[in-house]
């Protein structure tokens, strides 16, 4: 393979990672927007805010979302109720929090596989 072959797949991998990296970060703020009660009031939050991990504890995901959730608690003033739901890969507790009521105080955490892989399966 030629040098310019070389740079041509290059300039093309940077771009689809820079295309895909914008299409991400819309998809999260989408989703946060999309997410927001359309009653939302000022006093939000009121109770405690469960955050579940779809993984087993003590794994890297459950110690990254335990850390979210103190953050997340402090700034907030309301406990963040770290809840676990291992299983199929995180797909378990990505549909338990699917389920869940919609009014902003279920959160999920996770990773590229219970958020994208497992998804396109």
């Amino acid at each position: 393979m030629d040098t310019t072959t070389q740079n041509e797949e290059h300039h093309l991998m940077k771009t689809t990672e820079k295309s895909f990296l914008l299409s991400l970060a819309a998809a999260f703020t989408f989703g946060i927007v999309s997410t927001t009660p359309a009653n939302a009031t000022e006093n939000w939050p009121n109770k405690p805010i469960t955050y579940v991990v779809p993984f087993s504890p003590g794994g890297s995901t459950d110690i990254v979302g335990r850390t979210y959730a103190q953050a997340i608690g402090a700034d907030l003033g309301v406990p963040v109720v770290v809840e676990n739901k291992p299983g199929m890969g995180g797909s378990l507790g990505a549909a338990y929090a699917s389920r869940a009521k919609p009014d902003g105080y279920t959160l999920l955490g996770g990773s590229i596989s219970s958020q994208a892989v497992n998804v396109s399966l």
